[in-house]
């Protein structure tokens, strides 16, 4: 019985120092990724660039997310997870051009970069400090996920901008869903152990939060 016990508890803190690991590695990751976004998308306004297709776009992200699925195992998994967040900062660079052309448009930048700090933070450290399981979101996330895709889509095909302010505002529950699902799952290790996928979860959590926040506050502002 003894020998059980120490054994559980040699396992126990063997999954914690694991744990701690990945989830080291994925913040450091994570905050490289950001970082070299932030060059490419200033790169993207220094070039000029005012707008980039929609279907460029999607192939870019989509095909670049697929490769980093791929290659998550390898040490091609780091230089497909640059080539992702760099060119999802390069698009991010017209966006940012646009609204910094509008009166106030430096401040809603910043505020939307603000919240979006404050949000991630917040709720990594709920996850962490609390040490509760949001695994229950897996679910709520798989048919968030499939809701708001479908209603992107009609209203990019049908331009209605009301449907695109509730996607938006969808978005930024979804995103904030994901934060709190993805560190759980590294703090449990129910489902997460390769940090570059975890890296590129929380990115694109925080990649949609920030734009979502951006068009909620534009809208808000009349801007």
């Amino acid at each position: 019985m003894a020998y059980q016990s120490s054994h559980v508890t040699d396992r126990q803190q063997t999954q914690v120092v694991s744990a701690n690991k990945v989830l080291r590695n994925t913040y450091m990751l994570l905050a490289m990724t950001l970082l070299f976004s932030a060059v490419t998308a200033g790169a993207a306004m220094a070039m000029g660039v005012q707008q980039l297709n929609i279907f460029v776009f999607f192939i870019g992200a989509y095909g670049l997310m697929f490769l980093v699925h791929k290659t998550a195992n390898s040490a091609m998994g780091l230089l497909a997870t640059f080539a992702f967040t760099g060119f999802m900062g390069f698009t991010l660079g017209p966006i940012l051009s646009l609204y910094l052309t509008v009166p106030n448009g430096a401040q809603l930048v910043m505020t939307a970069l603000a919240m979006t700090g404050a949000t991630f933070v917040g709720l990594s450290a709920v996850a962490l400090v609390t040490k509760k399981d949001f695994s229950f979101l897996g679910n709520f996330l798989i048919a968030g996920a499939i809701v708001l895709i479908l209603a992107m889509v009609v209203a990019l095909i049908f331009d209605i901008a009301a449907l695109a302010l509730a996607v938006s505002a969808g978005f930024v529950l979804f995103s904030s869903a994901v934060i709190l699902y993805q560190t759980s799952e590294i703090v449990h290790r129910a489902g997460e152990t390769n940090y570059i996928l975890a890296a590129i979860t929380l990115y694109v959590s925080i990649y949609n939060l920030f734009v979502s926040l951006l068009m909620l506050l534009g809208v808000m502002s009349d801007d």
